[in-house]
C-alpha cells in the first residue's frame, strides 16, 4: 500500500509539473519594455548630439539635458513608441530611464577653469557619476546610456573584412607586378593629400593666428577619435572662445617662424647631393618600381654582369698556392708600374 501511495504522488507531481509547463508555453510571450525600444530609438537618432568620454575607466556615451529636452521637442513623433505614456513631457520620460537604469546622471571631474579659458568645456571628456540625486536637470547636466549600442550591419560585416584586409598585406610581397604598382601609388597619393591638408591647415593656423589674434582651424574635426563621417569633413572652423594671445606671443613666435624658413633654406639639399644619396642608399620603393617579372624570367646573357678577368686569375692563384700568388702580385705591381711610367713620360 505504501508502495503504491508514494507511486501516485510521484504521478501527481509529474502530471502538475508538465501542466505548468503548459500553462507556460499557453502563455504569450513576455513583452519588451517599451521605454528600453524608446531608449534604443532615441540614441540611434542622430538628431540628438552626443559625445563619448571616460567615466571611471569605462568609455560612455552621454548627452546634455538641455538638449534631451529640445529632441523631444522637435522630433515628437519618437514618443509614440511609448504608446500610453507619449503624453509625458521629457523631465518625466528622463525620470523613468533613470529608474530603469536605462540612463546615469553624470557630472564633470575638472570644474576649475584652465589658465586662459572663460567657461568651462562644453563636452568634458572625463566624467563620473553624480552621488547626490539622480534626477533629471537641464542646467549643466550629463547623461550617459548604460545599455550596449546595437551594432548595425556594415560594423559587422566590416568585422569580418579587417582579417581579409590584413592577410591581404601580408602577401603584398607575391602580387603581381601591375598590382604592387596600384598599391604604391594609391597609398602614396592617400598619405601626400593628408600630410598636405595637415600642412595647409597649420600654416592657415599660424597666419590667421599671427595677423589677427584669431584661432581658426579649418577641418576642426579632421584629427577627432569620436565624429561621424559628415562631421569628420566639416569645413567650417569653430567659433573662439578663448582669450586673445598678447602681441609679445605674437610677434616671438613670428621671429621664430622667420628664422626656421631662413635655415631651411639656406640648409636645404641641392640637386647633386640629393642625386649621390640616391645613387648610395638602396630604396625599396625604386626596387619596386624598376623591378620586372619580364626581367627577372628573361635570362638574357646582356643583363647579366660582365666576367672581370683579373678577379678570376687572383681566384685561381689562391687555389693554386701561396707561391704563385705572391708571383702574381708581384707581375700585377710591376705591369702597374710600368703603365704609370708610360703615362708620365706622355
Amino acid at each position: 500500500m505504501k508502495k503504491s501511495t508514494g507511486a501516485e504522488k510521484k504521478r501527481v507531481k509529474r502530471s502538475s509539473s508538465t501542466a505548468a509547463k503548459d500553462s507556460n508555453s499557453d502563455a504569450p510571450p513576455k513583452k519588451k519594455d517599451l521605454f528600453q525600444l524608446f531608449a534604443e530609438k532615441v540614441r540611434d537618432n542622430k538628431g540628438l548630439e552626443s559625445r563619448w568620454a571616460v567615466m571611471e575607466e569605462a568609455r560612455v556615451e552621454y548627452f546634455r539635458g538641455k538638449d534631451f529636452v529640445s529632441f523631444l521637442k522637435n522630433h515628437p513623433e519618437c514618443k509614440e513608441i511609448l504608446e500610453e505614456d507619449s503624453d509625458l513631457d521629457a523631465e518625466d520620460i528622463a525620470n523613468v530611464l533613470l529608474g530603469k537604469n536605462l540612463l546615469v546622471r553624470c557630472d564633470r571631474v575638472t570644474k576649475t577653469l584652465r589658465p586662459g579659458k572663460k567657461k568651462l568645456s562644453t563636452w568634458p571628456a572625463h566624467l563620473q557619476i553624480f552621488r547626490e540625486d539622480q534626477g533629471f536637470s537641464e542646467t549643466d547636466a550629463f547623461f550617459a546610456w548604460t545599455f550596449e549600442k546595437r551594432h548595425p550591419l556594415w560594423q559587422t560585416l566590416l568585422s569580418f573584412f579587417w582579417p581579409v584586409l590584413t592577410l591581404a598585406i601580408c602577401l603584398f610581397p607575391v602580387y603581381p607586378h601591375r598590382c604592387k604598382l596600384i598599391v604604391l601609388y594609391s597609398c602614396a597619393g592617400i598619405l601626400l593629400m593628408i600630410l598636405s591638408l595637415l600642412f595647409l591647415r597649420a600654416v592657415a593656423f599660424g597666419a590667421v593666428w599671427i595677423l589677427l589674434g584669431k584661432r581658426v582651424w579649418f577641418f576642426p574635426n579632421i584629427l577627432a577619435e569620436e565624429a561621424t563621417l559628415k562631421e569628420l569633413f566639416r569645413f567650417w572652423p569653430k567659433k573662439d572662445e578663448e582669450e586673445p594671445p598678447k602681441w609679445t606671443s605674437r610677434l616671438f613666435y613670428t621671429v621664430v617662424a622667420v628664422v626656421v624658413v631662413m635655415l631651411l633654406r639656406r640648409h636645404a639639399p641641392d640637386e647633386a647631393a640629393r642625386a649621390r644619396y640616391q645613387r648610395r642608399m638602396s630604396n625599396i620603393i625604386d626596387d619596386v618600381l624598376e623591378w620586372s617579372p619580364k626581367l627577372a624570367l628573361s635570362g638574357l646573357m646582356e643583363n647579366q654582369p660582365p666576367v672581370n678577368i683579373t678577379d678570376a686569375a687572383n681566384n685561381s692563384s689562391d687555389a693554386a698556392g701561396p707561391d704563385h700568388a705572391e708571383e702574381a702580385d708581384l707581375e700585377e705591381t710591376h705591369g702597374e708600374e710600368e703603365a704609370e711610367d708610360l703615362t708620365l713620360k706622355t
